[in-house]
């Protein structure tokens, strides 16, 4: 019998575009909004409400709104999943915020003249005429594929032509929804290229060593991946594929060190991280769409 690909990148999107990941995502736009936790540290550490701002991975535009209600202005969000992209664009005009701009962009893969896009006057829609989407990836290439990389990486240089992002965020777990560790660091390269010196980067995780029931969880996998037993899809230990009613979702489970490394290195500096248990008591809607997560926040070097 034949073994199950692994999952890809091309998997991942797949998902995302699905209608039942899309409904999913677009009610959780329209109806949740920021969280607590969400708010409380984006107000301390993106104090200018005038700074150009990145959103990476923003889906449906659930943070990207929340921010714009906020009164963040300079505001860029890309996703990789076209689907979600055109819901973030219908909500924002929905809402007035049509200087929004929206990118159907791959965070291992920004594109060279990603912040050429803050030179354009603020409150001008970016490219196109009234659609705010910039199409810079082609859904036939599973962008996923590391070995595609070297040679575009070095065309593109490790500085960001034009002006550079004062921040950047990748929340609900977005990073973590890239297969492969290399990956993931690809993408917190491709953030710190186009982001200012000292510029803050906030994005959450899950932990595998969060509480005493995690840990045992995750005892009894290690069990699995040391017996051969684990699901076959998974790129490596700390990967989980979650199926349900509401969706398909790729995830992966780091612990605490694993992220301390990743960013060391790929050029952040670690500022704070906490579970958001500990930051705000949130309510009962945001804790049904989310698990527990831990906020992650580091400085451009």
């Amino acid at each position: 019998m034949e073994k199950p690909a692994k999952i890809s990148a091309a998997q991942v999107r797949a998902d995302f575009n699905d209608l039942h990941a899309v409904v999913h995502y677009t009610r959780a736009a329209h109806e949740l909004g920021l969280w607590k936790s969400e708010r409380l540290l984006i107000e301390r550490f993106f104090p200018e409400r005038d700074a150009p701002l990145l959103e990476a991975g923003c889906g449906a535009g659930r943070v990207t709104l929340g921010l714009w209600s906020l009164g963040y202005r300079r505001l860029t969000a890309f996703d990789f999943a076209q689907e979600l992209i055109d819901q973030a664009i219908s909500l924002a005009t929905e809402r007035g915020a049509t200087p929004i701009r929206f990118l159907h962009a791959d965070a291992t893969q920004l594109p060279p003249g990603l912040c050429h896009l803050l030179d354009d006057k603020p409150g001008v829609p970016p490219i196109g005429e009234s659609s705010h989407r910039c199409h810079l990836i082609d859904d036939k290439v599973d962008h996923g594929s590391r070995r595609e990389r070297p040679a575009q990486e070095e065309e593109r240089g490790t500085e960001c032509a034009g002006v550079p992002f004062a921040g950047a965020l990748f929340m609900f777990n977005g990073l973590m929804q890239i297969p492969g560790r290399e990956n993931r660091r690809v993408a917190l390269r491709e953030l710190h290229r186009v982001c200012r010196p000292g510029a803050p980067l906030l994005f959450t995780t899950h932990d595998r060593d969060h509480s005493p029931t995690e840990c045992a969880l995750w005892r009894l996998e290690t069990l699995r991946w040391i017996r051969g037993e684990q699901d076959p899809r998974l790129v490596e230990f700390g990967d989980r594929y979650f199926e349900d009613q509401a969706c398909r979702t790729f995830m992966h489970l780091p612990d605490r060190r694993e992220i301390l490394e990743d960013l060391a290195a790929t050029g952040w500096r670690h500022e704070f991280d906490e579970m958001r248990a500990k930051l705000a008591r949130e309510p009962r809607a945001v804790r049904d769409f989310s698990d527990e997560c831990r906020f992650w926040v580091a400085q451009r070097a």
